[in-house]
């Protein structure tokens, strides 16, 4: 095994072991490691740049929909947490508490955060009098706490990043609207900036967030094994909060009324997604608009008289796309081009520019694309007007790749059989109508381990019969078995 490629071929099969190739691919690529307590993680400075670029652009989405940031504390007296008892059920097992402080038992034990709604709903009872207090449009970014007994590196964590909105309106029809806008924020960012195609639709009763009216998703399909992975949520809570909670005013006509809340949020197991969808057998394609790196120059010298020459047309290099890119050049010594090149493609940079002394003569680069793997050379007068191009293609690209996948292992399923068999196989999505019977429900997720991931908003406008029951149905479903 040489050195240029030891770490890449260390890689288990994409194709037959799909679960510790994305393991070591958090690893290797330096996106996070083990910390000392079970369950979290250490995010290290690659694997945050991408969080925060991501971060950037939903929160700009969230902001141009009226939504401010805030944040509230992190730990919520147990009394004020049960006072939702449908809301306490739902988190019961994945509730942590202190139950002391310093050298003092505590009077009354505080949970730590799963979600917010029962610090920030009685904040919302104090702030709001009348229906000129409303709608109070809040989100916050923050981490939360659930004591998952299977951990998994982004997408499952006793404490992970995420965004909670937390809205309170006049009006439930207010509620609704504002739950399903959020939905389409969630959609769009990561459509655009993840390339990244979902299914957006309702979750069923059984499914749907501990104490709210409708809960909305959007569902995407992983590599590998074809699984599906809740990438964002957006609740109608109604008024059920409003009530438990007493947010309480006055409307326009003198009446006393409770508001309605909504919630919604979404998770940096989107990192998780971004990497079960666009890798390979080589490690990430991370999306061009979200990468910490866009484009890294590898100068290539054997002679130390060629050091001089190849650096001041790297500097040119840098400084022409530093407006239009996200730079980075790999200056390290102690490693071959070679294995920079593979470093590279491991940790997904869409571009790598390697420029040696027969480069800087001909006053171009090679240009590689990560994802096709093409090598191309180009002047060094047109690498400001190419780039963007690329990297615009390269993205638009890695959506059309991932709508394939979704679109190809999407299938309608008629018969029960089929159904278990799908799952069985781990083919993808079975888009089957359902009778929104519970039993036939639960029957399905025991005996296949499949659940409804949604019933989507794309429904073909007839009727059918339920894949479990027989009974008529006049909506689909899509089961999947999810991480």
């Amino acid at each position: 095994m040489s050195e240029d490629r030891g770490f890449v071929e260390e890689l288990s099969d994409y194709e037959d072991d799909f679960d510790r190739w994305y393991v070591e691919v958090v690893r290797k690529a330096e996106l996070a490691d083990e910390s000392p307590v079970r369950g979290t993680r250490v995010i290290r400075p690659y694997g945050f740049a991408l969080w925060e670029n991501m971060q950037a652009e939903l929160d700009r989405r969230i902001k141009e929909t009226g939504v401010q940031n805030a944040y509230f504390p992190l730990f919520i007296p147990q009394s004020m947490f049960a006072r939702e008892a449908e809301h306490v059920e739902g988190f019961a097992p994945e509730v942590a508490l202190v139950t002391r402080g310093g050298n003092r038992e505590l009077e009354e034990p505080l949970v730590v955060r799963p979600t917010s709604e029962a610090i920030i709903c009685p904040m919302y009872a104090r702030w709001v009098q009348s229906y000129r207090d409303l709608p109070i449009l809040i989100n916050q970014w923050c981490s939360v706490v659930r004591w998952e007994e299977r951990p998994r590196a982004f997408l499952r964590a006793l404490e992970f990043l995420w965004q909670e909105g937390h809205t309170a309106h006049a009006s439930l029809e207010e509620a609704e609207e504002r739950s399903r806008l959020m939905l389409e924020v969630y959609r769009d960012f990561v459509e655009t900036e993840l390339a990244i195609p979902v299914v957006p639709g309702q979750k069923s009763e059984s499914e749907k967030f501990a104490g709210a009216l409708r809960t909305y998703t959007i569902e995407a399909m992983m590599g590998g094994k074809k699984w599906a992975l809740q990438a964002g949520t957006s609740h109608n809570l109604g008024d059920h909060f409003g009530k438990v909670f007493d947010i309480e005013f006055l409307d326009a006509e003198g009446q006393r009324r409770f508001a309605c809340n909504t919630s919604w949020g979404l998770s940096f197991r989107v990192i998780g997604a971004t990497i079960m969808v666009h890798g390979d057998d080589r490690g990430l394609k991370l999306p061009p608009r979200v990468a910490p790196i866009q484009v890294v120059v590898v100068p290539i010298w054997r002679r130390e008289a060629e050091r001089d020459v190849v650096e001041e047309a790297v500097a040119r290099v840098r400084d022409a796309l530093t407006p239009v890119a996200r730079v980075f050049v790999d200056r390290r010594d102690d490693k071959t081009p070679g294995w920079k090149f593979n470093e590279w493609e491991l940790k997904g940079v869409p571009l790598r520019l390697e420029i040696g002394p027969r480069d800087v003569a001909k006053e171009q680069v090679v240009l590689v694309r990560r994802d096709t793997g093409e090598k191309q050379p180009v002047a060094m007068a047109e690498l400001a007007t190419v780039v963007p191009e690329l990297l615009s293609e390269i993205q638009a690209g890695l959506f059309t790749a991932a709508r394939r996948m979704l679109d190809d292992n999407t299938v309608p399923v008629t018969t029960y059989v089929e159904l278990q068999q799908r799952a069985a196989d781990n083919a993808g999505f079975s888009r089957a109508f359902w009778c929104g019977s519970e039993a036939c429900e639960a029957q399905v997720k025991i005996e296949t381990k499949a659940t409804i991931r949604c019933i989507p908003f794309d429904q073909p406008g007839t009727t059918g019969r339920c894949i479990v029951c027989g009974g008529e149905s006049d909506a689909q479903v899509i089961f999947a078995r999810a991480y």
